[in-house]
This record gives structure tokens, C-alpha cells and sequence, in this order.
């Protein structure tokens, strides 16, 4: 545990150093979400944004009138983790729910050292794990060491099913960073309802093997959710370009979700240093804030 959480600092440093020095950013606010609640409403002014007219009040015919927003003191981000038995794919130490460990622990210590409150969802075709929204280290700690040492009751996955728990459970508009690799169908409506609730960030863990097998003839292919045993032939053209098409299709319509509905997305693969586009997604989240 003290090797793990030694990487994790590291890796939080070098993030802070690209934002706060390579963009002359605010690290503060990669994890302020819109982090505004309503206030009051005040006339229309030239160069307001339409989008924040109260049409209610405008009807009433004395005027067109804006919302305006006072922005949060704290601010709660929510880890919603998947681990299921999909993520145990990959090399040794460096399986998907391995990397999703880590990035989730990297993202909470930075995110608690910014003074925000982080709270934790772990997910398989049930809850897993809750851990209330705490503030400090000490609790991100123990947050971390909760994530590290759970065992799963579920092999199977319901992304659809989890998502609605932390819709229930998740009162506050909140950052919600949800880290899975996303092989699940159906959850679509639900995730839409939490990027309209919450600012919603996606980071989509995948590995290699989940598009390019080794040409071994056929051999028995061993479904972790299931337990199921399917022999396959890995050689066979068609089987090699379905599996290729269907991950990257499934990849892109989660991409283009997440753009349709303003959350952030990221895709992050086991084999690669995945700090960088950690540091790339921090940027985009600076940058909007700033236009917003």
C-alpha cells in the first residue's frame, strides 16, 4: 500500500505541475463542476447568455428576465466504479480494474487536496462498495485503501442499474467521474440523465486484447462474467474483424455521447501512461470553464 499511494503522489504531481505551470491554469477548478446553485433572477442585459432566461418570469409580461448563480463553496466529487469481472482482463498488475484503481486514487487525492468533499460508488450488477463524501487526506486514504482491498460479491455487470442507484443517492449536483470500461448494453438513458444531473466525466479503461487476440486456431475463450467456455476460432478473418469493428464502434458511440451531452470523455488503454491524457482532460475542463 505504501509503494501504491508513493506512484500515486507522483503521478498527482506531475498533473499539477503540467496544469498549473505548462498552462498557467487553475488547478482548483478541474474539479469545480458548473458548481452553481440558483440565486436570483435580474433584467436582461445585452451579451447575456440566452440560455440563462427565466421564461417563467419573462412571461409574466413585465420584462425578460435572467437567472443569475452564486457559486458553491464545496464542492462533492462522486467516484462511480466499476468491478465488475470484465475489468480483470489484461497483464498481471496491470489488469483494467487495475488501472481504474489507479486513476481513481490518483484523481481523489488531487481532488481532496483542492478542498473537495470525495465520495465513492463501486458497482457490479450491484453496489459494492459506498463510501460517504469526505474531506481530507485522511479519508482519501482510507478511501483508497477501501478500493484496493474490496473483493466483489457480483461477477456480472448492470451499468444501467448502478447508474440509477447514484442517481437516487446523489441529491447535490456533483462531479461524477464514472471509470469502466463500458462492455454492457442499455445504459444509455440512464447515463443521459446523469450527464443532465451532474457534471459527468467518463473515462473508458480498455486493453488491447479486446481487439487484436493472437492468431492461435481455435482455442476456448472463457467469459469472466458468465464462467461460460466459448471455443473460437482467434485465425478466422471475420471473427478477428467483428471483434475489432464491434469494440470501436462501441467505443466511438460512447465518445459521441458524451459530446452530445456535455460530459467529458476519455479513453485510457492498460498498456499506456495514461497521466498524459489525465493532464490533456484537466486542460479541456480549464478551458471550458474559463469560456463558461
Amino acid at each position: 500500500m505504501r509503494e501504491l499511494v508513493k506512484k500515486l503522489r507522483k503521478y498527482q504531481i506531475q498533473i499539477r505541475k503540467a496544469i498549473n505551470n505548462q498552462m498557467q491554469g487553475d488547478f482548483h477548478s478541474v474539479f469545480k463542476g458548473s458548481g452553481l446553485e440558483f440565486d436570483d433572477v435580474r433584467s436582461y442585459q445585452y451579451g447575456d447568455d440566452v440560455r440563462t432566461i427565466d421564461w417563467n418570469v419573462s412571461a409574466k409580461g413585465h420584462g425578460t428576465f435572467v437567472k443569475t448563480f452564486k457559486e458553491e463553496k464545496e464542492q462533492i466529487v462522486f467516484f462511480l466504479i466499476d468491478v465488475s469481472a470484465s475489468q480483470e482482463i489484461g497483464n498481471p498488475g496491470q489488469q483494467k480494474i487495475d488501472i481504474v484503481k489507479e486513476v481513481c486514487g490518483v484523481l481523489s487525492l488531487s481532488a481532496v487536496q483542492e478542498q473537495s468533499q470525495v465520495g465513492l460508488i463501486c458497482f457490479s450488477d450491484r453496489k459494492e462498495k459506498y463510501v460517504k463524501p469526505g474531506k481530507g487526506e485522511k479519508h482519501a486514504f482510507r478511501f483508497i485503501s477501501d478500493l484496493m482491498t474490496l473483493k466483489p460479491n457480483s461477477l456480472k455487470t448492470d451499468i444501467g442499474k448502478s447508474i440509477l442507484y447514484a442517481l437516487n443517492l446523489i441529491k447535490r449536483k456533483s462531479v461524477v467521474i464514472m471509470i469502466s470500461d463500458f462492455i454492457d448494453e442499455g445504459y444509455e438513458h440512464n447515463l443521459k440523465a446523469l450527464a443532465a444531473q451532474h457534471d459527468l466525466v467518463v473515462i473508458h479503461i480498455s486493453d488491447i486484447r479486446e481487439t487484436q487476440l493472437p492468431r492461435l486456431g481455435i482455442v476456448p475463450l472463457l467469459d469472466k462474467e458468465s464462467k461460460k467456455t466459448i471455443w473460437t476460432n482467434t485465425s478466422s478473418s471475420g471473427f478477428r474483424n467483428n471483434l475489432k469493428g464491434t469494440f470501436e464502434g462501441n467505443q466511438n458511440n460512447l465518445e459521441q455521447f458524451c459530446r452530445r451531452h456535455q460530459a467529458n470523455y476519455v479513453n485510457v488503454y492498460t498498456d499506456e501512461d495514461y497521466v498524459p491524457k489525465l493532464i490533456k482532460l484537466f486542460r479541456v475542463r480549464n478551458k471550458s470553464r474559463k469560456i463558461a
